[in-house]
């Protein structure tokens, strides 16, 4: 069959993922104001922008690998490269429960559409239903009137679409009929009912589908939802409509576990509370409860296999304490493995965890920074591969009223020289210069292993070389963890230094921070070591000279 200029490639779903980003980031205030059930926490148009955000950088990732961000392409993305990437970064990057649902829907659209090159009609059709089926068996206990009812309107629409429909004109009839089904969901839904609304997942699963339109056909889409009665939705309704005395905890984390473990969790989490919603494959899951006792929902997912990135949240919290008081500053920072989060808290810091190759999106820092809940915010990257996204947090956060100073810090040594200098008690201004001075006065560099043959500035390097970078930059090409560190160290004290600081990974014995520093002592007089463990870090050694 011949190609049509409306399918699905991988252009159109980079498109599709940015205007959906965009949509939801339009409608994000509205979608929360009107978030009713299954809580009233008034969060699911963010929490539905964040998981798209989330796709969307991982995406970009994928069209970044093929020379692909800016210019003509070098090599174009496949569909099945974008999809599965989509469907990823919406996994890892869940939040809430619409969010979760969300991803279920983007996972089980991916694996529909992993199978060649474009999708034509036919295959969209087949994507959103086996989307819409995916999404009804991560949900513990479906209810109609919600997310879940959109989603298969939007697939029933689609099969009912003309025979030899491009995917546009599919795209176009599950939108219309996803439109449509929001509307009743006023009346499927007594508490929604109440409050005279929609379905704030459905109606933020409504924006995405718009996006899917206009990515392939070019033509925006009618933004808001329409109630039976031709009333546009309430956007000023109470959490007062929300129904009272459900657990008072949700529960989110990643986990990393098999098929049968995640089965026996399900069971477990089932018995413990309600909304449960479980979704992913492949070994890795994201899992989300509300329940009562946070502690026994983690406690399932450390016994069915390695729970991380947990986040609970306290549903009652803002309505049974009285507002908290603003501090007057305080530090932000990312943090690039788990054994440098207590040493950033002890120093006073809000942290923000950055795992291998699972860099925070921009929503992650911004609320990072509301959790600070400060007047004055230093924020403190420690990467700078997110320069960018630190500035686009700033920004966002700004606009509430909050003076954020974002330090260019390019590494977490940097990062704790800075928080090592901040005394919240002198003047906002001198204290930045103070920190950005001190993160100036630190260079850096770390131990890497190459994944394959590379050109560097330095040579050739062959997989499994360790590579030792001076800041950003390859400086030494070696075959052992502990030589190369040598030779890193005798490069950068050359210069001067009075301090090492070592930040080692998981899997690095502790016996190398002996070595290297009667190593220091032995060849550097007058320079003291510092050691800290960082947990799991995308590199084994991280290396700072002060």
């Amino acid at each position: 069959m011949p190609q049509s200029p409306d399918d699905l490639d991988a252009v159109a779903v980079r498109t599709w993922c940015s205007l959906a980003l965009r949509a939801l980031g339009a409608e994000r205030e509205e979608i929360d104001a009107i978030n009713v059930y299954p809580v009233a926490d008034g969060d699911t148009g963010t929490n539905l922008y964040l998981t798209v955000e989330s796709a969307a950088q991982a995406v970009e990732a994928v069209f970044a690998a093929h020379g692909t961000v800016t210019g003509p392409p070098v090599s174009a993305p496949l569909l099945v490269d974008a999809v599965r990437a989509m469907a990823h970064g919406a996994l890892i990057g869940a939040r809430g429960n619409s969010g979760t649902i969300l991803s279920q829907l983007l996972r089980g659209m991916a694996g529909e559409l992993a199978g060649g090159e474009r999708a034509d009609g036919d295959g969209l059709r087949r994507a959103l239903r086996r989307a819409a089926s995916a999404a009804y068996e991560a949900v513990a206990h479906p209810v109609e009137g919600t997310v879940l009812t959109v989603a298969t309107a939007a697939a029933d629409a689609a099969a009912d679409a003309d025979a030899g429909a491009t995917a546009a004109a599919v795209a176009r009839a599950a939108y219309e009929g996803a439109r449509t089904a929001l509307a009743r969901t006023t009346d499927q839904l007594a508490v929604l009912g109440r409050a005279g609304v929609v379905d704030a997942g459905g109606r933020g699963l409504v924006a995405v589908l718009g996006a899917l339109v206009e990515a392939l056909t070019g033509e925006p889409v009618a933004v808001r939802p329409q109630t039976p009665h031709g009333q546009l939705v309430d956007d000023d309704c109470s959490a007062d409509h929300a129904d009272e005395g459900g657990p008072a905890f949700e529960v989110i984390y990643l986990l990393e576990a098999d098929d049968a473990a995640v089965g026996r969790l399900r069971a477990r989490l089932d018995g413990l509370g309600d909304s449960l919603v479980v979704v992913g494959g492949d070994g890795l899951w994201n899992v989300h409860v509300h329940v009562d006792d946070a502690g026994a929902a983690v406690e399932a997912g450390v016994e069915a296999g390695r729970p991380y990135r947990i986040r609970i949240t306290h549903f009652g919290a803002d309505r049974v304490a009285p507002p908290r008081e603003r501090a007057q500053r305080a530090v932000v920072a990312v943090v690039p493995g788990e054994g440098l989060l207590a040493l950033c808290a002890e120093a006073g810091a809000t942290t923000v965890l950055a795992r291998p190759g699972e860099p925070p999106v921009s929503g992650e820092l911004v609320d990072a920074i509301r959790r600070a809940h400060a007047r004055e915010v230093v924020l403190l990257p420690n990467d700078a591969d997110l320069r960018h996204t630190a500035a686009a947090a700033a920004q966002q956060v700004r606009t509430e009223g909050v003076r954020v100073a974002l330090i260019p810090t390019r590494a977490a040594v940097q990062g704790i020289a800075a928080l090592a200098v901040h005394e919240p008690g002198r003047r906002f201004d001198e204290d930045v210069v103070a920190m950005t001075s001190a993160a100036g006065a630190t260079r850096y560099a770390e131990l890497a292993v190459a994944e394959r043959q590379s050109w560097t500035t330095v040579g050739v390097c062959q997989a499994g070389d360790v590579l030792g970078l001076i800041d950003g930059d390859v400086a030494v090409i070696g075959t052992d963890v502990a030589v190369t560190a040598r030779t890193v160290l005798d490069r950068m004290l050359s210069a001067g230094g009075e301090l090492v600081t070592l930040v080692l990974g998981d899997g690095v014995p502790d016996d190398l921070a002996d070595v290297l520093e009667a190593h220091v002592r032995g060849r550097h007089l007058a320079v003291d070591t510092v050691t800290y463990r960082g947990g799991r870090q995308s590199a084994p050694l991280l290396i700072g000279i002060e």
